[in-house]
């Protein structure tokens, strides 16, 4: 591309007609100009639209992903670890990241226990340059990851004035800035295959505001917009075999963090349905996961109802989002120093998923 034409295209040239249209018209051509843009991304998002429709109509068939290396955060416990074994099943080398020693070598033991090949490395995820280096591990002693699964999260259920200043700052560490760098240590060797999934486990508290989440909302909203930012990056740079999943839950029992809610209307999820959910977003290459998928339909409703409405729902919907002050951790941690009890328990209640005959994995 010659320089004219590169000038042309971000507008520091006049076109090539331009110089044959009366001053006083320019204005005019520009507006013409405009609207014609408008009407063919309309019918480019049209497009979309209905091909969508065709693909939730005539689903395509899950994908395959024996033998994908997966690395899961937050692996040690909770949600983590029922995702593990769920893709242990499907075949995957499983890569786990904790700062729970303990709870790690439990969900190793597991997920070794199904059949299933697993890894576990001790991983400080609020240390950008413990990520950095394990993430070299990895690729060392284990391969290339070719589905990664940010999954980690804290939360800290304080009132804003009476959270102290470092927790506030362990919660963007761990809930959104190691996902930065993760993405940033795995995605070039996906981007050099054309071939990978990047998974942000986010949650509705993404969307909405609560009381006492005030940093754990503004985190998962972080996660939200980093999805949605890293999912138009690719597809401007033409990247398509790089896929992203935004998952979007509902407080979730049995997961260490919010065992104690108060939720009204609507109940909150059962981890091992959460976790079949999050594994068939991914055979799926599903974009935007709501748990459960009626409040996507109540989420546009937010920017139509005037806001005293939104808070009175949100405040009614959930009284009191951590009844119980969370066990709170020292000013730093060193995964070293960890010890097994000085560490809240954060293994799955059950390993075994209920019987159900609509399970969709």
């Amino acid at each position: 591309m010659n320089i004219e034409t590169q000038e042309y295209i971000n507008g520091l040239r006049p076109g090539p007609l331009s110089s044959e249209i009366p001053e006083c018209m320019r204005n005019k051509y520009t507006l013409v100009q405009a609207i014609f843009e408008l009407i063919v991304t309309l019918l480019t998002a049209l497009g979309h639209l209905f091909y969508e429709i065709y693909k939730s109509i005539f689903r395509d068939p899950k994908k395959d992903l024996k033998g994908q290396i997966a690395l899961i955060t937050g692996g040690g416990g909770g949600l983590g670890s029922l995702i593990a074994l769920r893709l242990a099943r499907l075949g995957c080398v499983v890569v786990l990241w904790d700062i729970n020693k303990q709870g790690l070598e439990d969900t190793v033991k597991l997920v070794k226990g199904v059949g299933g090949k697993c890894f576990g490395y001790v991983v400080d995820l609020a240390a950008r340059d413990d990520i950095y280096r394990v993430a070299k591990q990895v690729k060392k002693e284990v391969g290339t990851v070719s589905l990664l699964i940010n999954n980690a999260g804290v939360v800290s259920g304080q009132y804003l004035l009476e959270t102290p200043d470092h927790l506030i700052q362990r919660t963007f560490d761990v809930n959104i800035l190691a996902h930065f760098w993760t993405v940033k240590a795995f995605i070039p060797d996906m981007i050099d295959s054309n071939h990978g999934h990047i998974v942000t486990i986010a949650s509705m508290a993404g969307h909405v505001g609560v009381p006492k989440l005030v940093d754990y909302c503004a985190s998962k909203s972080a996660a939200c917009g980093f999805d949605e930012a890293l999912k138009v990056e690719l597809d401007s740079k033409g990247i398509k075999g790089v896929r992203t999943s935004l998952i979007c839950p509902y407080f979730i029992r049995a997961t260490g963090m919010f065992e104690e809610v108060q939720s009204r209307i609507v109940p909150q999820l059962n981890s091992n349905d959460v976790a079949d959910r999050v594994v068939y977003a991914i055979r799926t290459n599903e974009n935007v996961a709501v748990i459960p998928s009626y409040l996507r339909v109540l989420l546009p409703l937010k920017w139509l109802v005037p806001w005293a409405c939104v808070s009175e729902f949100i405040r009614g919907l959930v009284p009191d989002a951590m009844p119980a002050p969370m066990p709170m951790p020292e000013r730093k941690v060193k995964a070293d120093s960890l010890k097994p009890n000085g560490k809240l328990e954060s293994r799955p209640m059950t390993l075994i998923p209920p019987a159900r005959d609509d399970r969709r994995v």
